[in-house]
């Protein structure tokens, strides 16, 4: 069992991400930038790549601490991801969990992995510049998934 990540406060302006909790897209990570700071432990966020169901301009959504996490730092991507290792897919989006099952390979001029995505059940080829490091935030601190 790990260890739960220490508290962070935000302030106006700061990019966070945004964890899912709708059916479908469980454990997906949006980024969004905090609008303001409300009572209770509340932020309001503007969200970054989803809109308003008019498509009037981004979404802004009350959440919770516990909903949001400061962005990853930047991980110098290695040359070759190694296989099982856990990564983040841009998808959909958002930034979804996923393992890699294969080397990369070349297709059309463009370099892809394959990897399966648990919560949706399925495998997916993505291109390399969609992928980065998956990392957890423990106490505070950014952990590589390679030390996971």
């Amino acid at each position: 069992m790990r260890p739960p990540a220490t508290q962070v406060s935000y302030k106006v302006g700061d990019k966070i991400e945004v964890c899912s909790k709708e059916e479908g897209f469980m454990g997906s990570y949006y980024e969004a930038t905090i609008a303001s700071c409300l009572e209770n432990g509340k932020y309001e966020v503007l969200y970054k790549t989803i809109l308003e169901d008019d498509e009037s301009g981004p979404l802004k959504e009350t959440l919770f601490l516990k909903d949001i996490r400061p962005i990853p730092p930047r991980v110098r991507k290695s040359r070759r991801f190694q296989l099982n290792q856990r990564v983040d897919v841009f998808y959909n989006d958002g930034w979804w969990l996923g393992i890699i099952t294969s080397e990369k390979i070349l297709i059309r001029n463009r370099y892809y992995i394959r990897v399966y995505f648990s919560t949706l059940g399925r495998i997916m080829y993505c291109p390399c510049t969609r992928i980065r490091v998956h990392q957890e935030l423990i106490y505070g601190e950014w952990i590589s998934s390679r030390f996971i």
